[in-house]
């Protein structure tokens, strides 16, 4: 008997020493989570963020060396609908005076009212770090608050960046706190469905919660290489309670099966590392392929997320590979403990007439039209997923912008006032110039000719109070002018004020004045720009992922035919889940049903994030049932009895996992923001097409069709044919009726 694969030797090992594989496993956890939090995260820059022009104009003005402090506002109305200019004043009075007796107040400014004599606003500028003023910022809001409380009869409000970020980040706080919390219980308690046994349900949960805690902390020390950004960590939670449970359910799965044959727990360990624990490297590979395609996108968020998602698969395969076979050895029978009555009863593995695990009738019921009839299948599953998908190609990409963000806090609905009141106060675009010292003048002089020009514009607010405000760095090398629209970020109008201004009315103004640079940036801006270089890069990391994908899987498969059906099905299954995105999202009817408002197109960046995600969680299952599709081919089943074999006896597994990650994205779909509830619906839909009709339909059909010729591969990628599994499955009777 030749070497046995290094899955089963490590396995073995585990398994022989199971405390010293546990101790050691439960060491590698702390030394990552304590090490990460002693490194500290290192977290990326605008710099590293700059992307196109946009990202110019970020990098501009960084370089002047600008010191803008927080700012806030009192914005006074009428509840009435008139405002009562002496009454205004009286109450802007009071809360200048209450507003300098607080802490963190740097200057209170001149009260200003609004072209239509509707508002009266109060400028405030805070002290002290403005990354950090949404944490400073309630003394202020409650300074207003006695304020509104001596005069009734007006509204008066506190409205500004922090205290918007501060509201939004109490909302949104609560809203992931309540998500992660939830993820934890709905995934225990779909396992104790799935297993019927406490204990079973619970070890891969552990094993999911370790490597996510593992991965955090790898992901902080790798923070100072790649630099992090505040998304990485749920995006870490995320991936790894659906990988770490999906790994070790395939293993626990595989060794009750073999236990429920009569083995004893170590050959059964054993037989389940051979099988199901080289089906986790293969897709855990495949994941981490998918994941590392990100970081040709160059960008520094697309960057941080990938090196946290390959770290926390790669803790998830490891664990799955040591400490896993260690835990069911340990536990041995007792992983069966304590049993639910019923759910056992309906879940315990059962072994039929020929030594096999008897097989439920449901799913070779489902598989009756693949087998009989592949070719009409076929085209029938295929057809309609292709319709599915047939909406993206209409699919629009931008930036949520401060319309989409919910409107429930009373911080957003003051700021719908205030843009109401004071329209420059919004949308805005910003105009970055760097030019010589000597030029400052001349700069200068154009930029205030450009606001004068913009004025005119109906695509432009005029600005407010004392005409256009021109910054100048203190080495006067660099000038700043922001230019408000009066129209939301997304809306058409916004996007031709920026065209214009980028290609007409900058450009004409700083004509002639030498050495100048200039870049046009703002939030218009960067949904523009970035909706561009998702869409320049999208076909590069497809590329990557498609061409790695396809080696591995013809390496691990020997079969080139195996290869390109597994990308042609997940190309599928992603183009569905994309189409499925642009019906819900880019259309209205389903925002009662989904709690959302329309922005008419899918977040700027959930299109490449989603085909990553998709195409490595989908190789977990496709590697999993093609799998014990092979072991039927190799074990002398015919073709058909063979997909009949792998379909019907992973079914079980794959439902489970797939409803596990159905479950936790659902969660992530109830959240306020409209970019997670896209990446929730897109998430958990995809998984659940992929689960049923990709791999229960589409696939045994496929393969039936190409018969004998699913295995073919040139010579030199043949390689040495595996040793069958003990005991190889043959046609039993639950087979016969799938045919």
């Amino acid at each position: 008997m030749g070497r046995r694969p290094v899955t089963v030797r490590v396995a073995r090992w585990s398994a022989e020493h199971p405390w010293r594989a546990i101790a050691l496993w439960v060491v590698f956890v702390a030394v990552c989570f304590v090490g990460g939090n002693a490194a500290g995260l290192n977290e990326a820059t605008a710099a590293d963020q700059a992307t196109g022009e946009v990202g110019r104009a970020e990098l501009i003005v960084d370089s002047g060396g600008f010191h803008d402090p927080a700012t806030e506002n009192v914005l006074i109305t009428s509840r009435s609908g008139t405002l009562d200019p002496a009454a205004a004043k009286v109450a802007a009075d009071d809360a200048a005076a209450q507003l300098r007796q607080v802490t963190g107040v740097a200057s209170v400014g001149t009260p200003m009212p609004s072209q239509d004599g509707t508002a009266l606003l109060l400028p405030v500028t805070m002290s002290g770090d403005p990354e950090t003023a949404s944490d400073r910022v309630q003394p202020l809001r409650d300074a207003t608050q006695k304020v509104q409380e001596a005069h009734p009869a007006l509204r008066i409000e506190e409205v500004g960046g922090p205290s918007i970020n501060k509201a939004l980040d109490d909302t949104l706080g609560k809203d992931f706190k309540r998500a992660e919390l939830l993820s934890l219980p709905v995934t225990l308690a779909i396992l104790i469905i799935a297993f019927g046994a406490l204990i079973a349900a619970g070890v891969p949960v552990l094993l999911a919660l370790s490597s996510v805690a593992a991965a955090m902390g790898l992901s902080t020390l790798a923070s100072h290489l790649v630099p992090a950004n505040d998304t990485t960590a749920s995006v870490i939670l995320l991936i790894g309670m659906a990988v770490g449970v999906d790994y070790s359910l395939f293993y626990v799965r595989r060794e009750r099966e073999e236990r429920a044959k009569g083995r004893s727990g170590l050959d059964a360990v054993e037989i389940a590392a051979e099988t199901s624990g080289h089906a986790v490297v293969v897709s855990g590979t495949a994941v981490i392929i998918s994941m590392a395609g990100l970081l040709l996108a160059q960008d520094a968020i697309f960057s941080s997320l990938a090196v946290g998602s390959i770290l926390v698969v790669a803790v998830a395969v490891i664990g799955s590979l040591t400490v896993l076979p260690a835990l069911l050895a340990k536990l041995g029978r007792w992983v069966d403990r304590p049993r639910v009555p019923l759910l056992w009863r309906l879940t315990a593995p059962r072994t039929g007439r020929h030594g096999q695990p008897a097989r439920p009738r449901f799913w070779p019921a489902v598989l009756k039209p693949a087998l009989r009839a592949p070719l009409a299948t076929l085209v029938v599953s295929v057809g309609l997923l292709l319709a599915l998908a047939a909406p993206a190609l209409g699919m629009e990409l931008k930036f949520p912008g401060m319309e989409d963000v919910p409107r429930s806090t009373a911080a957003m609905q003051a700021y719908d006032r205030l843009t109401a009141a004071f329209p420059s106060n919004g949308t805005s675009h910003t105009v970055a110039v760097r030019a010589r010292a000597e030029q400052a003048d001349r700069v200068r002089a154009a930029l205030t000719d450009l606001a004068g020009r913009a004025a005119a514009d109906p695509l432009f607010a005029p600005a407010e109070g004392d005409g256009p405000k021109i910054k100048v760095s203190a080495d006067r090398r660099v000038s700043v002018l922001e230019v408000a629209t009066p129209y939301a970020s997304r809306t058409d109008e916004a996007t031709r004020s920026l065209h214009e201004l980028r290609q007409d009315l900058v450009p004409t103004a700083l004509r002639g004045i030498p050495g100048v640079e200039y870049a046009v940036g703002g939030g218009v801006a960067a949904n523009e720009d970035y909706a561009q270089h998702i869409w320049h890069k999208l076909p590069v990391v497809a590329a990557f992922v498609l061409a790695l994908t396809f080696l591995v899987m013809a390496w691990t498969f020997r079969s080139v035919v195996v290869a390109l059906t597994s990308i042609a099905l997940n190309l599928l299954s992603a183009g569905a889940a994309y189409g499925l995105l642009v019906l819900v999202f880019q259309n209205h009817w389903a925002e009662g049903l989904l709690g959302f408002t329309s922005m008419g197109a899918i977040v700027t960046w959930l299109p490449l994030f989603l085909f990553v995600v998709l195409f490595g969680l989908s190789m977990d299952y496709h590697v999993f049932v093609v799998s014990r599709i092979r072991e039927g081919v190799r074990s002398g089943l015919s073709n058909k009895d063979a997909v009949a074999y792998g379909i019907t006896s992973s079914a079980g597994v794959v439902t489970s996992a797939a409803i596990v990650m159905v479950g936790v994205f659902s969660i992530f779909a109830t959240l306020s923001t409209i970019d997670m509830k896209q990446l929730g619906i897109g998430l958990a839909a995809a998984i659940l097409l992929d689960a049923t009709i990709i791999r229960a339909v589409v696939l045994p059909s496929l393969m039936t069709l190409l018969g004998d010729a699913n295995w073919w591969a040139p010579r030199f990628l043949r390689g040495r044919v595996a040793t069958p599994p003990a005991d190889p499955p043959t046609p039993t009777p639950e087979l016969v009726g799938a045919r």
